[in-house]
């Protein structure tokens, strides 16, 4: 019963997401070439929005779903690891199409071609996690 509400907010996610159009290939690369400012406005709403998020679930004390209180675990203000791991996500997303939250929504919406995109990222995190040890952090 528990995974329910999963599925409800992932169906509800995939809604938005087409709806916004945010699963557009064309609106992606419109943002990546500085055409328009429709997927810049997404983000920014997003950013936002989570900002606003957190705020509140620091402020009152918001519990889990499971009862319990959340920790926050402050981040390095700055990585190399992190820049390059954007860079390497950036270029993923600019020759796709897509980042990996809308690729489930993708293959909902029948382009099953995504596939092969879901299975590349899974490939090269299992390859990330073979070769961990042996990468600075």
């Amino acid at each position: 019963m528990k995974g329910l509400r999963f599925l409800i907010v992932g169906i509800l996610f995939g809604i938005v997401m087409t709806k916004s159009e945010a699963i557009s290939w064309y609106r992606i690369q419109e943002m990546f070439r500085f055409q328009s400012f429709h997927m810049y406005g997404i983000i920014g709403v997003a950013v936002v929005g989570g900002a606003l998020m957190f705020y509140l679930m620091k402020k009152f004390s918001v519990k889990t779903i499971e009862g319990e209180n959340p920790t926050w675990v402050d981040k390095p203000k700055t990585h190399k690891a992190s820049l390059f791991g954007g860079i390497l996500f950036g270029l993923g997303w600019a020759m796709t199409g897509a980042c990996p939250g809308p690729l489930y929504v993708l293959v909902g919406n029948g382009h099953l071609v995504i596939l092969i995109v879901i299975l590349s990222a899974l490939v090269g995190t299992m390859a990330y996690g073979m070769l961990k040890s042996k990468l600075p952090h």
